[in-house]
């Protein structure tokens, strides 16, 4: 268990429910996914046209800041890889903004994002999201920790410069490697 649990961190069994502000109500008629910014052929998907791309299935280990990890979730979605490789992004474009309902966003460099456990996903353990694990379209980048894995994702946006978000501006680590406890920013 040593080599799976990053320091200070809990095993948990539960999956606890962490947010800022209420669960978004989304109509999924009116809903759609953008992949923008730095790229040669924008992307825009409504939800058949998530469903209709290749689905894959990883198994993976998650860890929240707050201190709980979760071993062995079976996430189902697609692979960012081959998003972003239909949108061909630019050699310019080095990091990305995601950006999520409510005018949420969070900060990645690009090079996480093309790690092949990296998802958009839509269903956990053989089931459809909960609303309030992001329901119908969460990030998942299970080797960082949980709040870069944005909940109620609409877009990914790629830029030639990291640019913080959200909880970023609000004192949370630009990376947040959870093996190397990042949890916090230490520019401020």
């Amino acid at each position: 268990m040593a080599e799976r649990l990053p320091p200070n961190q809990r095993l948990v069994t539960n999956w606890p429910v962490l947010q800022y502000g209420s669960v978004p109500k989304v109509d999924l008629d009116d809903w759609d996914f953008r992949i923008f910014g730095l790229v040669e052929e924008p992307q825009a998907l409504d939800w058949p046209g998530i469903l209709a791309l290749p689905q894959v299935e990883v198994q993976v280990d998650i860890h929240c800041v707050t201190g709980w990890s979760r071993f062995d979730n079976v996430f189902t979605g697609v692979a960012v890889a081959d998003l972003l490789d239909r949108a061909k992004p630019l050699p310019e474009a080095r990091f990305a903004l995601i950006h999520a309902e409510q005018g949420f966003t969070t900060n990645l460099p690009l090079a996480d994002l093309l790690e092949p456990h990296v998802l958009l996903t839509h269903s956990h353990d053989g089931r459809p999201l909960a609303p309030e694990h992001g329901w119908p379209l969460r990030l998942l980048v299970p080797h960082l920790y949980f709040w870069k894995s944005a909940k109620w994702v609409r877009g990914i946006e790629l830029l030639p410069e990291d640019r913080a978000g959200f909880w970023e501006d609000n004192g949370y680590h630009m990376r947040g490697d959870p093996w190397r406890e990042e949890r916090f920013r230490d520019d401020w």
